[in-house]
């Protein structure tokens, strides 16, 4: 939208050019010429700047704040640079950013100073990028009771009590890991996160007998990292094969694997951070543009040529000569 101010030198800015058309008051009104270009959502998502597509899809949705919509449209693209434009996930990732919404009602809920809107933009992308996520009842259910909205079911009480430990950020990100798992009418699903529930002490007690300077926020998050990898998604390991496996890592291995996956959130940071410099880059572009705009429009009403006349209803050739009598 773009507007252009043509108004003669003597107008009076509070009269409107509605009063020069009804001939009301001093005719000598302000008169503006205004350009719109009408916006599209688009259809698929643009490889040079995913941003924009993801927020252009998010316009119309409900529940959604126009802040929720800048932090996960940054998030979104993220992701979906790291997808790569043409496979399955991506095509899950884009058809699930109608999901947002119903995610949104449970996250406006939650305390905004223990829950943070980055922490709720985070956790609704990475439900929305999971390719079994698809926002089912079960799944709303069970990311209500996650978050505590809702009084949990033995499950979510087993996993509140046994991660009790880790930090904020990684809870958020273990409730993505379990939320999508909900819906799929899959047994093997259902008796793999039985398996994950009670595979967490046990698998705890390994890492701590093996890594005895580790602290406990630490323990629960490798533990719940080798869970979720290879318990959580059924056909991956048996809990006999998961057992022998992680009873053979070393110190060293399983200190690597908190390494690697604080690495996933520093690269996040990073990559965040460099998205916000881009967007700001952009911004100072159309912001120069603008101060641009407005130069030229000075220049032109101190050259112009042409004036409304508000008496007569048209544009009227200046009289070069009379302003300057006037002045």
């Amino acid at each position: 939208l773009k507007g252009f101010d043509i108004s003669p030198e003597d107008a009076k800015k509070e009269e409107g050019v509605l009063g020069a058309i009804k001939g009301i008051g001093n005719k000598s009104n302000n008169m503006f010429v205004v350009q719109a270009t009408k916006a599209y959502v688009d259809e698929v998502i643009d490889p040079e700047d995913p941003e924009k597509s993801f927020k252009s899809k998010m316009w119309l949705l409900p529940t959604l704040e126009e802040r929720d919509k800048q932090l996960l449209g940054s998030r979104l693209a993220r992701v979906y640079k790291a997808y790569g434009s043409d496979n399955d996930d991506t095509d899950a990732l884009v058809r699930n950013v109608q999901a947002a919404p119903k995610i949104y009602e449970s996250l406006i809920k939650m305390d905004q100073f223990a829950f943070t809107f980055g922490m709720q933009a985070q956790l609704a992308a990475d439900l929305i990028s999971d390719p079994d996520f698809n926002g089912n009842d079960e799944q709303i259910l069970a990311l209500k009771m996650g978050l505590g909205l809702r009084t949990p079911s033995e499950f979510w009480e087993l996993i509140g009590q046994r991660t009790f430990s880790m930090n904020p950020d990684e809870k958020v990100n273990l409730l993505a890991h379990i939320v999508p798992r909900f819906g799929s009418d899959d047994p093997d699903q259902e008796e793999a996160m039985q398996a994950f529930v009670a595979g967490l002490e046990p698998t705890f007690a390994v890492v701590r007998s093996k890594c005895p300077s580790m602290e406990e926020p630490d323990v629960q998050l490798v533990g719940t990292e080798l869970l979720a990898s290879e318990i959580l998604q059924p056909g991956r390991s048996t809990k006999k094969e998961f057992a022998t496996w992680v009873a053979s890592l070393t110190e060293e291995e399983l200190k690597e694997v908190l390494t690697k996956r604080k690495a996933y959130k520093e690269t996040a940071l990073a990559d965040m951070k460099a998205m916000q410099e881009e967007r700001k880059k952009r911004e100072e572009e159309i912001e120069a543009q603008r101060q641009k705009m407005i130069e030229q429009q000075k220049k032109a009403r101190e050259e112009r040529s042409l004036v409304f006349n508000p008496e007569t209803g048209k544009m009227e050739i200046i009289d070069r000569k009379e302003e300057e009598t006037k002045k």
